[in-house]
């Protein structure tokens, strides 16, 4: 099927609906929100435990990934996202429920084939990208401080 931009343009926009900015902002900002009000209650809840800061933080990303992986194995992390939008991608909640959701997707291939080879569909790409980047920022880094 060959064509031009403007006739899939106009077909895009007839079959799009219409964006509720003065909604899904809100609703994005009040998920997100909570999501992170969520996180500082464990870090603050870790740190009242007698934890220093450090292990506190590596607490509370433990708890938040754990939570995140729970909700999206029970159906709920989606049902989240379908009203909070960009504001269920939180970096750590976010990140999990990317590994679990294909995970869960491939299950029924297999624990080999299935959940661990599609495990990391999603989010290999960002786990290979911000390996290389560190490495390459490392060297660069040890380059400048030699001279």
């Amino acid at each position: 099927m060959d064509i031009s931009k403007k006739e899939y343009s106009r077909i895009s926009k007839k079959h799009s609906g219409k964006s509720k900015l003065y909604k899904t902002i809100p609703k994005a900002y009040l998920i997100g929100g909570f999501i992170c009000m969520v996180g500082q209650f464990f870090l603050n809840l870790y740190k009242n435990t007698g934890l220093d800061d450090e292990q506190a933080a590596a607490y509370t990303s433990i708890t938040l990934i754990l939570i995140s992986a729970v909700l999206t194995g029970f159906g709920l992390y989606e049902r989240i996202a379908k009203h909070g939008g960009a504001g269920t991608l939180v970096p750590i909640t976010g990140f999990a429920n990317a590994v679990v959701s294909p995970a869960l997707e491939f299950k029924t291939e297999g624990y080999i084939l299935g959940t661990g080879a599609k495990m990391f569909i999603i989010a290999g790409p960002v786990i290979v990208y911000g390996t290389v980047a560190s490495v390459v920022y490392g060297i660069i880094y040890w380059i400048t401080t030699l001279f």
